[in-house]
């Protein structure tokens, strides 16, 4: 079970929620990530980074140790790079107990644990209901600090046209301290053909 914060959608706040009911909200997160891609040249092809998924078994895998980058945009780097090649391992390595994600619709997703079971969801194949497939480019980045604001676009062969949006990667001591991203699942769905 996920603790989620929410405002809209008829849910009250501090509401359990299952993961699969928060799955389009959490797929945001994996846009916020994408989004460095075309800065980083981190680009793969979709069959590789379908080919390479390695996702965790079982309902209570374990975390693995925190893995501390050298600068923001180091974080948000090694964060790309982890979900284009579908290593869930690496993406959770980003994260401290005390994480917050922050979604559209008042979403909120709290601490490491249900940041992990969200990723696991969405290291699959968008035909599965992951975001495998889809390519975030970064058309704008802006660096405040500790934070990595970035404005991107999202393309996929099977997309109409471009998605944009906008999101920023708040970090601290290395690590991925917060997220908060105007991505859209279900905007993005209906591009899909």
């Amino acid at each position: 079970m996920m603790q989620a914060t929410s405002r809209l959608n008829g849910l009250k706040s501090n509401s359990r929620v299952t993961s699969h009911n928060y799955l389009p909200q959490i797929a945001m997160l994996v846009a916020i990530v994408g989004t460095t891609a075309s800065c980083q040249g981190l680009q793969s092809t979709d069959a590789s980074r379908q080919a390479s998924v390695q996702q965790p078994t079982g309902s209570h895998v374990s975390t693995p140790d925190l893995r501390r980058q050298s600068t923001p945009r180091a974080v948000v780097d090694e964060h790309l790079d982890a979900l284009n090649k579908g290593e869930w391992e690496r993406l959770m390595a980003q994260y401290p107990a005390d994480v917050e994600l922050f979604l559209p619709g008042g979403v909120v997703i709290r601490g490491r644990e249900q940041v992990g079971d969200a990723f696991r969801g969405l290291v699959k194949p968008f035909k599965d209901g992951g975001l495998f497939g889809v390519l975030f480019t970064a058309e704008h980045v802006f660096i405040v600090g500790d934070t990595v604001n970035v404005q991107w676009r999202a393309d996929g062969a099977f997309l109409k046209e471009p998605y944009r949006g906008a999101d920023a990667y708040v970090t601290k001591d290395g690590l991925m301290a917060a997220q908060v991203s105007t991505f859209d699942m279900t905007e993005l769905r209906t591009l899909a053909q």
